[in-house]
């Protein structure tokens, strides 16, 4: 399923094959006729975020730019004057152009195409993706299309490409514009570990997001034991928030540390009195809390005050205590052992009055009816 941003090319495609071309760059701010979209689906965690662990691990073709660019997380930069010696230097991944058989057919066939091989960082349901051609105004791809697969483990493109590997279509060859934000919706409802980006026939993108939500394998979390049940990776999720002003709440449960002030949760600054800022998260699924990390790392002038969390069991259960309203340290990782452990599919983490959060981690296990959901879900999205 595509937007109406989409139909709308594809049907200026068919008029104008130069219709989606952007205007060449006439100096000053390179974004300044920047075609961006607006999707709700981008809320969602990014599966191909390389702080999960994902990766481009192959393409057939990188000739002007690599294609490891595809997934950095800035956005894409430009400069008018960097050549090398291979031609303009560009922030994305830009095969060579292509050519037909021979002299008498000097188009490429309409069946080819360049690809690109994304490891998912961690496996889920694809709800949708933006196909970015920053900067590429005149050297986009005519169309792109993108399958969807799940290998287990971890496969080498070799085994990716094999005869007996399934590969879904989740957006048919459809026409993208140049130097914009091109989102598709995706409504299949399989979960995926791999996706494959076709150039049709060849061209240039900057940047590619794949959002949805992960499903964790279920197996893998029982054999871990105690894990972290909020985390991006095992299957937690943001789900709503006071304040998203300077970043996105999902940061709070990505792996690893907080690398600097902007990797993190922070809010603006709060002025209305007797107010806070707060922010929710489901769950893997439900799960026995035992112990928690509140991390401020970098947050040294605008860490929150005190926090406080609270915990709920089920859709409509009340809200508990776990975490008393407690006074935290800027640039500081903060321990806390539980009394007893607390039971419970959703956290509210409260900031007071404001102020950020670089990570939070919850660590347990998953109930026995909690782990029985999980094994239900995996099991409908991959069966």
């Amino acid at each position: 399923m595509t937007s109406a941003t989409e139909h709308n090319a594809d049907h200026a495609s068919a008029a104008d094959p130069h219709a989606n071309d952007a205007a060449p760059y006439g100096g000053g701010d390179p974004y300044a006729d920047y075609r961006s979209g607006d999707f709700a689906f981008t809320e969602l965690v990014d599966l191909a975020d390389r702080r999960l662990g994902a990766g481009v691990i192959a393409a057939n073709d990188e000739f002007f730019a690599e294609r490891e660019n595809l997934l950095v997380r800035e956005r894409a930069v430009f400069d008018p004057e960097h050549f090398g010696h291979k031609g303009k230097i560009m922030d994305g991944w830009e095969t060579r152009r292509r050519r037909g058989a021979d002299a008498d057919h000097v188009f490429p066939a309409p069946e080819d195409h360049d690809w690109a091989l994304v490891r998912l960082g961690a496996p889920g349901v694809i709800k949708g993706i933006v196909v970015d051609t920053a900067h590429f105004r005149g050297n986009y791809p005519q169309r792109i299309s993108v399958q969807a697969t799940a290998v287990e483990g971890s496969p080498s493109p070799e085994q990716l490409l094999a005869d007996d590997v399934k590969w879904d279509e989740i957006i048919a060859p459809t026409p993208v514009r140049g130097h914009a934000e091109n989102g598709f919706e995706i409504t299949t409802g399989r979960r995926y570990t791999h996706v494959r980006l076709c150039q049709h026939p060849d061209g240039g993108v900057a940047r590619l997001r794949v959002h949805g939500e992960v499903v964790p394998d279920p197996e893998w979390l029982d054999t871990l034991g105690t894990i972290d049940l909020v985390a991006v990776v095992n299957g937690g999720s943001y789900e709503d928030a006071s304040d998203k002003f300077y970043s996105s709440p999902t940061q709070i449960i990505l792996p690893g540390t907080s690398r600097k002030m902007d990797d993190g949760w922070e809010n603006r600054r709060r002025r209305v009195r007797d107010t806070n800022d707060w922010v929710r998260f489901r769950l893997v699924a439900q799960g026995a809390i035992r112990a928690v990390e509140i991390d401020t790392a970098y947050l040294k002038g605008n860490s929150a005050g005190w926090i406080a969390l609270s915990g709920r069991n089920g859709e409509s259960g009340e809200w508990f205590e776990i975490i008393p309203r407690t006074r935290l340290q800027p640039d500081t990782l903060h321990r806390f052992r539980l009394p007893a452990q607390a039971v419970a599919t959703h956290v509210r983490l409260d900031a007071f009055p404001d102020g950020g959060v670089a990570r939070m981690r919850l660590h347990g296990a998953l109930t026995a009816d909690g782990a029985a959901e999980l094994r239900r879900r995996y099991t409908e999205l991959t069966g």
